[in-house]
């Protein structure tokens, strides 16, 4: 099976091709610098870029796999969850092209993409589906903070989830309060190796709730209102790190405890972290200590695979398509909400 992917959910123009398990081309254009003036993400000018960029990616993604539109099985798209304008240029584009070739379309959830990306590894980078077992899942991202049991591939359930602000949007926003640089995340992680997490407290909301949801508004705000009352700490190059590490330290406690206080609930033995802000160094060497402590086996994915990329949605789409599921109807409209299960 040879297969084409496109991602377009956010500021990542992205495409890839699959063939047998395996990503044999994966390209992508990020749109970090275009943003950082504005210090997030703005809609419109994501738009604009992916119109600009989807077609000479697609044909970059073709010509790097020495793969003809005659030779591709069916092609797959990011349909939601994302930007609503955003994912209409990637789920338009691959609509067009089933219907020029007549082949089918596969809708894939980017978020689910995320949850199985831990199992796709290697140079090249495939499905290694076969080391698959039960685990417990946190899917960390600027969009989505998510906690959720696998017990097979392809069968997960959401056990919880951020009522409020995911943990990669309370990275950028409590940046942008210390008047870092957009992307916040991997200026705070930068920083705060310089610094010492227990120089601030800042609060840990639903940190001791029984359930498995999460919330970082609160932590935000907190940061905020201590700000205000310490104003002079700004000016201080010596305090940033410390900030940055007090910070950083409060959110990578609340996702490392409350994951592995469901694994243990649920009595797994394996967890896995997915999503951009798995990326960040604190939360993967934290995860690997504690894991490491409670005998469980941890599975982070790979930092190529952590940010958007067709290479995830890909490899999730052809497992979708081995298992049964159904194609797309090419009328089908994008998901811009669309849940994990």
């Amino acid at each position: 099976m040879r297969l084409l992917a496109i991602e377009t959910s956010c500021d990542e123009t992205s495409a890839a091709v699959i063939e047998d398990g395996c990503v044999v081309s994966n390209i992508v254009s990020s749109q970090v610098k275009v943003h950082a003036e504005y210090g997030g993400v703005v809609p419109e000018l994501a738009t604009r870029e992916h119109m600009r960029n989807i077609q000479p990616i697609v044909q970059e993604a073709l010509s790097l796999a020495s793969c003809s539109a005659s030779n591709l099985s069916a092609i797959a798209a990011t349909r939601g969850p994302g930007l609503p304008p955003a994912l209409m240029i990637g789920w338009k584009t691959a609509q067009a092209f089933a219907y020029a070739i007549n082949r089918p379309l596969i809708g894939v959830n980017h978020v689910v993409a995320h949850l199985y990306s831990v199992w796709f590894s290697g140079t090249p980078v495939k499905n290694n589906m076969d080391d698959f077992e039960p685990n417990i899942s946190l899917i960390v991202s600027g969009g989505h903070t998510i906690i959720a049991k696998v017990n097979e591939p392809l069968n997960h359930v959401v056990l919880g989830q951020t009522q409020d602000d995911a943990a990669g949007e309370c990275f950028d926003k409590t940046a942008k309060l210390l008047g870092l640089g957009y992307p916040g995340g991997p200026n705070i992680d930068r920083l705060a190796k310089s610094g010492n997490p227990r120089s601030f407290h800042f609060a840990r909301p639903m940190l001791n709730k029984a359930n498995d949801d999460l919330s970082f508004s609160g932590l935000k705000t907190s940061v905020r209102y201590f700000l205000e009352k310490n104003s002079s700490l700004l000016s201080k190059n010596e305090s940033i790190p410390d900030l940055c590490a007090s910070i950083q330290a409060a959110i990578v406690e609340v996702l490392l405890k409350k994951t592995l206080r469901a694994a243990r609930r649920e009595r797994v033995k394996c967890i896995t972290v997915s999503g951009g802000v798995a990326c960040n160094s604190l939360l993967r060497s934290e995860f690997q200590r504690v894991c490491k402590d409670n005998d469980i086996h941890l599975r982070i994915s790979p930092q190529d695979m952590c940010t958007d990329n067709a290479g995830m949605i890909g490899l999730l789409a052809e497992m979708m398509h081995i298992q049964g599921d159904p194609p797309a109807v090419l009328g089908d409209d994008i998901s811009p909400n669309w849940a994990i299960n």
